[in-house]
């Protein structure tokens, strides 16, 4: 068992994994670019099938002159609060790969899974640098799509917003609440020997 903050895990595991999770409440402050790019460094030696490496991280820093597009990818729920980020990630993945030896592409079961490994590798090394990573799913795809000219074998994964932890006070009052280090099912829930058993 290791205890970290609130959270306590029913077996003993590093406290990284307790001490990462994702806030909305975020300072506003500008990220150095060396520093988010070492975020995609941890995600670049992430597990892939055939080490096709699928993913890739399409970025806006704040103050830059991309921010206000991708901004504009985040749903309005999410632009609420993600505009005082420091950064926003689109994760994609290629639907497609060569495997080794040959150069026809062919399709790529895993890549959404690939792609997963490398966000989970990317959030941990952001909470063990002090930054705090929301991954999120209220994104406007089609928009995505169309204003990064994205080719049809490469899917979007979903969006993330990296940033300091700010205040929680920032946030509307609905927000505030939920503005907490989330607990877990238990175990036995989602790790079962034999067979599913719903």
């Amino acid at each position: 068992m290791t205890t970290s903050n609130p959270r306590t895990s029913e077996y003993p595991i590093d406290n990284q994994f307790l001490d990462r999770w994702s806030p909305r409440a975020f300072t506003g402050e500008a990220i150095p670019e060396a520093t988010l790019l070492t975020f995609f460094e941890a995600a670049r030696w992430a597990p892939s099938c055939f080490n096709s490496q699928p993913w890739r991280f399409i970025y806006a820093r704040r103050d830059t002159e991309h921010w206000e597009r991708f901004l504009g990818f985040l749903n309005s729920f999410n632009q609420g609060w993600g505009q005082h980020a420091s950064a926003i990630v689109i994760v994609l993945s290629k639907t497609t790969f060569a495997a080794p030896g040959t150069t026809e592409e062919k399709p790529a079961p895993t890549h959404s899974f690939d792609a997963g490994a490398a966000w989970g590798y990317l959030a941990l090394q952001a909470s063990l640098s002090g930054w705090h990573a929301h991954g999120l799913g209220g994104i406007e795809h089609d928009k995505i799509r169309k204003e990064l000219a994205l080719p049809d074998n490469y899917a979007i994964e979903a969006g993330v917003v990296i940033g300091k932890l700010g205040d929680k006070s920032s946030l509307p009052e609905a927000l505030q609440a939920r503005e907490v280090q989330s607990p877990r099912n238990p175990l036995s829930a989602i790790a079962i020997e034999g067979r599913l058993v719903p």
